[in-house]
Order: structure tokens, then C-alpha cells, then sequence
């Protein structure tokens, strides 16, 4: 009989270092300058505390439906049980093109930076045959396909291998984030933040709706929650806190860069490394470049591994075949993580992106804003069921969120808008030629999933609006 669990051994470190790890990837080297010099000026701080709020909203509801439902599929589980099938299909639909054009995405960037680390370090430049795709003058992308063969092997070994890479990589990021604050701290001038608001008040929300984007990755924390080994305590520390955490840096990073040089010369592909050249510290450039291959490494380490814990928890209740929910000896995916990773390396090896990649940004919205809906709709329909955590200050934490995910999304092009159509209409029609016929019901799907592990003998208040606190680790959440 084909295995359907995963197996429970991440702790609420891991999960902060795995949000923390999709989060903050090599973007923070590159959105944080861009952000400044074309949208925000030194405001890009505000931007970023903006976009981290509207983040953190959308965090608590987040959290209180995975402290509810702590199963694999993230928002599409979470959907499926508030609003039915069809949303939840869709959710999981759009959710699914995220995850697999970012990772194809990353890849490419990966393999762009790794060559110009190469060029840097060693003077050895790639031959373009072997270094990008057919649309770009190519063969194939095969450093892109390299590396996520290499992640796709982590994957189906052991999940707390996967949690290990991921801790190792985000520590080695943050360490070179604190160095570019220290270096760049002493030489600070305030008169670089002067005017503060060069492109007025709009260009807060325009800097923020750039920055919005750099913080998707913390939904990666909700699809662990059935490898997760006290998920009703844990998740809501990991979903959480990865978000405070990326904010602190941003914020941080942001900070220093404008205040070292003026910030309208930060807007080119290397803004860290140009800020602080100018002080007299230009070997750091190098040591960024290699910091941005690791934040891409487990970046897209991450964002592989998402995609099949949602593809699980949608193949188990019989959305798509049950073939794939089968998994391995050592508790993981194996069919899928293969499967998936063959796509992602397929378009990263001889596709270019282009603007697809806002479908990225749209589907991850949409799927937003129906947690923030579910959260709401359950505190009406169910409202004496168990919650280990709940959202404070309903119903204005969830209407902020969905506000804020809805003007964020009129922000894009009207193209974009008809791509995200031309995608759900392609999900629903799949729904309505396989998923509904082969669905099991909510009460089947209960039966089959395996049960969480028991509640520790402390567990969080019902009412708590946050977390225990005194389940805090010495020195922290982190």
C-alpha cells in the first residue's frame, strides 16, 4: 500500500530559518537599492515597514488557520475547509504557478550570478552555449539545471537534512547582511536622507508594492505543518516571526545604503556593493557576490520544496492523481520532488521568464486574500472550534489585509490580469474534468490524513492573541 505521510521532525527554529530563508534571498541585495533610487528615496525604510505590516497581517491569519488545520497545503487546505472545493482548487492552482515560476526564475538568476562569482573570484567565464537557453543565444541554461538537480536530491533525503542545509545558508546571509551594516554604519551621512521623501507620500506605496513581493515566501512555513512536530504551537512562531525577522533586515539594509551614498546613484544590479565602494570598501562587492549565490541557493531550496507539499496535500484529497501523494522510506515525496523538479529545471535550462513572473506575484494575492476571508467566514461558522492561536482585533486585522493585498494588486498591468485569468480558467476546467469526480469529501480527507501528534502539557490559551511566551528559547525566538 502506497505511503501516504510525511514524517514529524522540524522544530519552531527550523521553521523560522526556513521562512527566513525564502524570504530574504539574493532580492535583498538588489530590491532594496532599485526600491530607493526609482521609487521611495530614503523612505525605502518606510516601504518596507509598510509592506512588512500589510505582511504580518496577512502572518496572523495565516496562523490561525494553520494552528487550526495543521496540514499540509497551506492555503489550500486552509480553503478547502471554509469555502469548498472549487476555491481551494483554485487557490492551490495559482499557488502551484507561483512556486514553479519563481523557482525557475531563481534558477536562472542562480546561474547568472554564479557565473559572474566565477568571472569575479577566478576569471573564468562560461561558454553561452552552456550558460543560457535557446531564446537567449544558447543551448541550455545548464548551470540552472545543475543546481536544482543538486536541491531536488536534498529534498528526497530527509526533510530535517533539508531544515539543516537551509539553517547553515541562512545564517551564512545574515552573517554578510550584519557585516554590510556594520561597514556601512560609521561612514552614515544624513544629509543622504535629504530630502527624505523625494517622490512625496506616493512613493511610500509605490517602494512597498515593490518591496510587498520580497516577503511571499513565508506561506513555504504553512505547507510544513505535517512535518512539523508540535504544529500547533510552532507554526504560528514560524510564520510569524520569519516575517519580523526579514523586516528587521530589510528595513536595516535599506537604512545603510541610503545613508552612505545619495540614493538616486543605488538604482543598478549591485546597489550594496556600489554603496559601499564609495566609502573605501569595494572588496566587500565580492564577498556580496558570493552572498548572493548562497540567499539564491536556499531560496530556491525552499521554493522547491513547496510546491510538493501542496501538490501532496491536493493529490491526497484526489484533486489530482493519488499517485503522487505516495512517499518514500525516509518520509518525503519522492515522485513529486522528481516530478517537479524536472519541470522547474525544463523551463530554467531553455525558457526565458519575462514578465510571466508576475503571474507570480498575482496568484500569491489571491491567495491572500481568501485566508483573510476564511479566517473571518470560521469565526462566524465555527466559531466554538479550538484555536491554539487567534487573530487579535478581528475584524480589522483580516479587512486591513484583504484591503492591502487588493491595492497592491492594482498595481499591476492589465496583462497580467489577463494571464491570472487565462490560468484560473485553465484550473477550473482541470477541476471539472478530474477533481470533482475524483475528490474525496472533507470527512474522507480528515480520516486519511495522519493525526498531529499530541498537544504538549503546556499548550497556548484558547484566547492567547500571541504565542506562549514562556516557550520562548533562551535568547529568543531565534
Amino acid at each position: 500500500m502506497a505511503t501516504q505521510t510525511l514524517t514529524r521532525s522540524l522544530g519552531r527554529v527550523d521553521l523560522i530559518a526556513m521562512g527566513v530563508g525564502t524570504i530574504v534571498g539574493a532580492g535583498i541585495f538588489v530590491t532594496t537599492g532599485v526600491a530607493a533610487a526609482t521609487k521611495a528615496g530614503p523612505a525605502i525604510v518606510l516601504s518596507f515597514v509598510l509592506a512588512g505590516a500589510i505582511c504580518a497581517l496577512v502572518a496572523l491569519c495565516y496562523s490561525e488557520l494553520a494552528s487550526m488545520t495543521p496540514q499540509s497545503g497551506s492555503a489550500y487546505t486552509y480553503t478547502r475547509g471554509t469555502l469548498g472545493e472549487v476555491p481551494a482548487f483554485l487557490v492551490g492552482w495559482n499557488l502551484l504557478l507561483e512556486y514553479a515560476v519563481a523557482a525557475s526564475a531563481i534558477a536562472i538568476g542562480w546561474s547568472g550570478l554564479f557565473g559572474a562569482t566565477l568571472n569575479s573570484l577566478f576569471g573564468v567565464t562560461l561558454p553561452k552555449a552552456i550558460s543560457a537557453g535557446p531564446s537567449d543565444g544558447g543551448v541550455i541554461n545548464l548551470p540552472a539545471v545543475l543546481i536544482v538537480a543538486v536541491l531536488v536530491s536534498v529534498l528526497v533525503l530527509e526533510v530535517k537534512l533539508t531544515a539543516v542545509v537551509v539553517k547553515t545558508l541562512v545564517a551564512l546571509t545574515i552573517g554578510v547582511l550584519i557585516l554590510v551594516v556594520a561597514v556601512g554604519a560609521p561612514h552614515l551621512h544624513p544629509g543622504n536622507w535629504s530630502p527624505f521623501l523625494p517622490f512625496g507620500v506616493h512613493g511610500i506605496a509605490a517602494g512597498a508594492a515593490l518591496a510587498f513581493f520580497a516577503y511571499l515566501g513565508f506561506d513555504v512555513v504553512a505547507t510544513s505543518a505535517e512535518e512539523t512536530r508540535d504544529p500547533r504551537r510552532d507554526l504560528p512562531w514560524g510564520i510569524i516571526g520569519s516575517v519580523v525577522i526579514a523586516t528587521g533586515l530589510y528595513v536595516a539594509v535599506s537604512a545603510v545604503l541610503t545613508g552612505v551614498a545619495p540614493y538616486s546613484t543605488l538604482g543598478n544590479a549591485a546597489p550594496v556593493a556600489t554603496a559601499l565602494a564609495a566609502v573605501g570598501a569595494g572588496w566587500i562587492g565580492k564577498v556580496i557576490l558570493v552572498a548572493s549565490v548562497i540567499a539564491l541557493t536556499k531560496g530556491l531550496l525552499m521554493v522547491c520544496y513547496g510546491p510538493t507539499r501542496l501538490v501532496f496535500a491536493m493529490a491526497r484529497d484526489g484533486m489530482v492523481p493519488k499517485a503522487l501523494c505516495h512517499t518514500g522510506s525516509r518520509g518525503t515525496p519522492v515522485r513529486l520532488s522528481l516530478l517537479l523538479g524536472a519541470v522547474v529545471a525544463v523551463v530554467a535550462g531553455l525558457l526565458p521568464i519575462g514578465t510571466v513572473a508576475e503571474l507570480v506575484n498575482i496568484g500569491a494575492l489571491f491567495a491572500f486574500v481568501i485566508v483573510a476571508l476564511g479566517v473571518l467566514l470560521l469565526r462566524r461558522t465555527a466559531p466554538d472550534r479550538p484555536r491554539p492561536f487567534r487573530v487579535p482585533f478581528l475584524p480589522a486585522v483580516a479587512v486591513c489585509a484583504i484591503a492591502g493585498c487588493i491595492w497592491l494588486a492594482t498595481t499591476f498591468e492589465a496583462l497580467t490580469w489577463l494571464r491570472f485569468v487565462i490560468w484560473s480558467a485553465a484550473g477550473l476546467a482541470l477541476y471539472l474534468f478530474y477533481g470533482r469526480r475524483h475528490a474525496t469529501s472533507v470527512l474522507e480527507a480528515s480520516a486519511t490524513t495522519p493525526s498531529e501528534p499530541a498537544m504538549s502539557p503546556t499548550p497556548a490559551a484558547p484566547d492567547a492573541a500571541l504565542p506562549d511566551t514562556a516557550a520562548l528559547p533562551a535568547g529568543g525566538v531565534a
